[in-house]
Parts: C-alpha cells; sequence; structure tokens
C-alpha cells in the first residue's frame, strides 16, 4: 500500500456525510462557518476511545463556548455508536464510517504500529477545521490520554 498524503494546514478538508448514531446523515458541510474539531477513534467501547471520547464530554461545554463543535469518526456501525452514546452520556456526534472510505480521504487509516507490530487500522487523530472548510491543525498518531487536554491548550480554551 502507498502512503496516503496526509492532511496538512491549509488544505481543504474533504468533505463527507456520514451516519451519526441515530442514523441521521450528518455532512461536514453542515458546520460550514463554525469551527469544528473532527476527531478519528479505532473503537467505540474500547478503553483508550472510551477515556478520548469522555474528556471531549467533559470539556464539551468549552469547546462549544469557544465555538468549536466536536465530531466523533469510527468504522464503527450505526448501532454500536448509539450503545457508546448511550453507555458513555457522550453529547456530541459520533459518526460511523463503516467502509472507511472517509478514513482514506483522510489519511487515517493505514499502516500503525500496535504493541510493536506493523497493522491495518484506524490512526488516531484530530483535525481542527476551520469556519472555511480549511484545515486549521492537522494532528495524527494522538494518544488517547491527556489528547484533549493538549488540544485545548493548543486552541487555547
Amino acid at each position: 500500500m502507498t502512503e496516503q498524503t496526509r492532511l496538512a494546514v491549509g488544505d481543504t478538508a474533504p468533505d463527507f456525510t456520514l451516519l451519526d448514531s441515530d442514523g441521521n446523515k450528518v455532512a461536514l458541510s453542515d458546520y460550514r462557518g463554525r469551527q469544528v474539531v473532527v476527531y478519528f477513534y479505532p473503537a467505540a467501547m474500547t478503553p483508550g476511545c472510551t477515556k478520548q471520547a469522555c474528556d471531549f464530554r467533559d470539556n464539551l461545554a468549552e469547546f462549544n463556548d469557544a465555538g468549536f463543535a466536536v465530531l466523533g469518526v469510527s468504522p464503527d456501525k450505526v448501532e454500536k455508536l448509539a450503545k457508546f452514546r448511550d453507555t458513555e452520556g457522550l453529547t456530541f456526534p459520533l459518526l460511523s464510517d463503516a467502509d472507511k472510505s472517509v478514513m482514506q480521504r483522510w489519511a487515517v487509516f493505514g499502516e500503525k504500529q500496535n504493541y510493536g507490530r506493523t497493522v491495518m487500522g484506524v490512526i488516531r487523530s484530530t483535525f481542527i477545521v476551520d469556519a472555511d472548510g480549511k484545515i486549521a491543525k492537522a494532528s495524527y498518531n494522538v494518544r488517547a490520554t491527556g489528547h484533549v487536554a493538549k488540544l485545548r491548550k493548543d486552541l487555547g480554551i
């Protein structure tokens, strides 16, 4: 597999329309005019992904007050996302990219290290998309723990 071109600051964020945990269509373009945190995570209801999602949940008011919407994207099916949302009390959209087509366009699906082995999978990544739909910040291979706090610090929230 060839290395995908990673998104960089100033690139146009690839638009997408995905189903949320209720089966409703959500498009990135729906958020034009607002800043959006788009984060990609490997799997709902796993320890790291739960920690990260709960950190976003616990800090959502601060993000919203600073003008940021938050969208979480994983390859999980809608039903699993609904269970994840309900179990953890998540209050921001969780989007299903079951065929990983959006993840491939955002260069967040590919080879990664997992317990010392090279595997194919979702590369935990976070992007800030500005009000004009451009990438304002691109962070690949982020850690689940502490990432939201670092993001808040970087954004001055």
